[in-house]
């Protein structure tokens, strides 16, 4: 009973084939929420979260149009709400550019 190997060429791809770019995107979106939801549990730091979490929000959404495995549409989503949580909640501390401009 021959059984064959697979082997893993990615954390995120389940398909056995490199997929560096949605990696990319991965990683950047998840960053992105992380970096967004922290630091917009700090008032002043507010134009930090809101602009993080705008280009995550971003890099999310295209992120999930060319996701070709599911592991990669999953931690896509967990930073897209990471993302949009920081950018929503950086927006009631002062906004993109609260006190900046205005």
């Amino acid at each position: 009973m021959a059984q064959a190997v697979r082997r893993q060429t990615s954390l995120f791809a389940t398909d056995g084939k490199p997929h560096p770019v949605q990696d990319t995107l991965l990683a950047v979106t998840l960053v992105l929420g992380v970096l967004s939801l922290v630091t917009s549990l700090f008032h002043n730091l507010h134009l930090l979260s809101s602009w993080a979490g705008l280009i995550g929000i971003g890099t999310g959404a295209y992120g999930q149009f060319i996701s070709a495995t599911t592991r990669e549409r999953t931690g896509l989503v967990i930073g897209l709400v990471a993302s949009a949580l920081g950018f929503f909640l950086g927006m009631a501390h002062g906004g993109l550019f609260g006190g900046v401009i205005g």
